[in-house]
């Protein structure tokens, strides 16, 4: 052992001297860094999971973004909203927080009180106010579709679980998305609760942070008409349309998706 003594010392050594010279490093130089670009946290909706943002998040990540999609437990709105809270809370520096569908109501409660949450962006999203549910707004206006495709799922403890019915799928939820995709789509969806659909929010988040919003013209679960309604009554800084795009927009437009975004990290209208 002691034949490596003398090698381990000196990189020791040499490391102790190179920290010494970063450390005494002059400070106009972090001043002139760049500063730090936020980190994107992606919430996905009902019907779906955290692979739905993969497209969007590749695209961030290239542009030189940390992204962390998170898996919403999609069991109720107070609760998927804690859980995001939760991780908020674990991330250093500000963040921009993107939901969709109904992911967009639980960053509506999630991003309450967070000084840290710089934007709120909405992808083919319910925007709640207080007291309002994802129910009572999809069938504010017509249009949806949702409902007569629904799968129900009785649960052991009460309570019912949402499916969309996978030959229904592609056609209601990701008709621009291609057949293969959409069939992996349906089976690998996640299911949610009626209760989280039928829970009133609280008090939302947008009155106090910038919202963005991006608007699938050819949206069946959300009527476009819905999502124009929120966007402008959140004063949002800038709304998107994409013609003829599904529900399922962050999956078959994510370039789109990712230019929001990242307009509202900049704070961009």
């Amino acid at each position: 052992m002691a034949r490596f003594a003398r090698p381990l010392t000196a990189l020791l050594a040499t490391a102790a001297a190179a920290s010494a010279l970063t450390t005494a490093a002059p400070a106009a130089s972090a001043a002139t860094a760049s500063p730090a670009k936020p980190t994107i946290v992606l919430v996905h909706g009902a019907f779906a999971d955290a692979s739905s943002w993969n497209g969007v998040a590749e695209r961030l990540q290239r542009r030189g973004y940390t992204v962390i999609a998170s898996a919403n437990p999609l069991r109720g709105l107070a609760d998927d909203a804690a859980a995001t809270a939760a991780l908020l809370k674990s991330i250093k520096g500000p963040v921009v927080l993107a939901g969709h569908s109904y992911g967009g109501a639980v960053i509506t409660n999630a991003a309450r009180g967070n000084d840290e949450v710089k934007a709120l962006v909405y992808i083919a999203a319910f925007i709640p106010e207080k007291g309002e549910s994802a129910a009572d707004l999809a069938g504010r206006h017509p249009g949806s579709t949702l409902g007569e495709t629904l799968r129900e799922v009785p649960l052991p403890g009460g309570g019912t679980d949402l499916y969309v019915r996978q030959e229904k799928f592609r056609k209601q939820f990701a008709h621009d998305v291609p057949a293969r995709d959409a069939k992996l789509m349906a089976a690998t969806q996640r299911p949610v609760t009626a209760a989280a659909l039928n829970e009133p929010s609280g008090a939302p988040a947008w009155k106090d942070i910038a919202s963005w919003a991006l608007v699938p013209t050819g949206d069946k679960n959300i009527p476009p008409a819905a999502l124009r309604f929120m966007a402008k009554r959140a004063e949002a800084r800038a709304t998107v349309e994409i013609e003829g795009a599904s529900h399922a927009v962050l999956v078959s437009r994510p370039d789109a998706v990712a230019d929001l975004i990242e307009r509202a990290a900049a704070g961009r209208r």
